[in-house]
């Protein structure tokens, strides 16, 4: 390992923890936490070029319908977000991430099987303070959050444009009460309602704000397909429901990736 290096790198001249370096990776990458998901969004590709694995991170670079694109899993939670958005970033920019994640929903009106397009989200885990002052509601890039609403109703799959809340913990964090670890604030949800909130997951805040502070040009959005209602406690009742509602979310990220690269190849972008 050579720590000589802002970005420390392994054995093979590699950033440390997600094991690509500048030219293996797409100025557009598509995110999510599940491996699993990774590996399922890159069968799309027309053709994977690179693969790599490290831990939690597992990375396929490739094209679609002629697009450069990278898909890159990062595992739950902010913190190994963060690391992979920096190590990414300083291997290729300008960069766009999209994340296509999962969530919980909040208000009774969004079903389970829906989509949830972040517009802005509140930061409610500690990564994002490393960065940027306490308070900011960092803001996805305009044109990410259009061509995800333009590929959701070109696909037929209802979606909804808000706020996102971003926690540090699937648990308590979220205001679950786990058996043996009770919740501390009873009251949780309900004030998420009232401000507006419309899910809760566990990474969309670092991509928007630490694009918002970056000296890179970096533009970051995404969507999450809802888990469960939390005020309504539906959840899909079947593994079969849920693939087919990840498959829906799949097609709903590609789609918005030939959006969005059209839009970037017409004269003055």
């Amino acid at each position: 390992m050579d720590i000589s290096s802002p970005i420390p790198k392994n054995a093979q001249g590699r950033f440390y923890h997600i094991d690509c370096a500048p030219g293996d990776l797409a100025p557009y990458i598509l995110t999510c936490g599940d491996p699993d998901r990774a590996r399922r969004i890159a069968r799309h590709f027309d053709r994977v070029e690179m693969r790599r694995k490290n831990r939690e991170f597992l990375i396929y670079t490739g094209f679609y319908k002629g697009i450069p694109v990278s898909v890159m899993a990062t595992g739950i939670g902010a913190p190994a977000t963060a690391i992979a958005i920096v190590e990414a970033a300083n291997c290729i920019n300008p960069v766009t991430f999209m994340r296509l994640g999962t969530c919980g929903a909040l208000p009774r009106d969004i079903a389970v099987g829906d989509l949830v397009i972040t517009e802005s989200s509140w930061c409610r885990e500690g990564t994002v303070a490393s960065y940027v002052p306490g308070g900011i509601v960092p803001h996805a890039a305009p044109e990410i959050v259009t061509a995800l609403s333009e590929a959701a109703k070109a696909v037929k799959m209802p979606y909804h444009v808000g706020l996102t809340v971003t926690t540090s913990d699937f648990y308590a964090g979220q205001g679950r009460a786990a058996p043996g670890f009770p919740a501390p604030d009873p009251g949780f949800l309900q004030s998420l309602v009232k401000g507006g909130v419309l899910n809760m997951e566990m990474e969309m805040a670092v991509y928007l704000a630490l694009a918002a502070v970056s000296t890179y040009r970096i533009r970051a959005g995404g969507a999450c397909l809802v888990l469960d209602n939390r005020e309504t406690e539906a959840g899909f009742t079947s593994v079969k429901d849920r693939r087919r509602g990840e498959k829906r979310l799949i097609e709903v990220g590609l789609r918005a990736l030939e959006i969005l690269a059209a839009r970037d190849r017409q004269p003055g972008r």
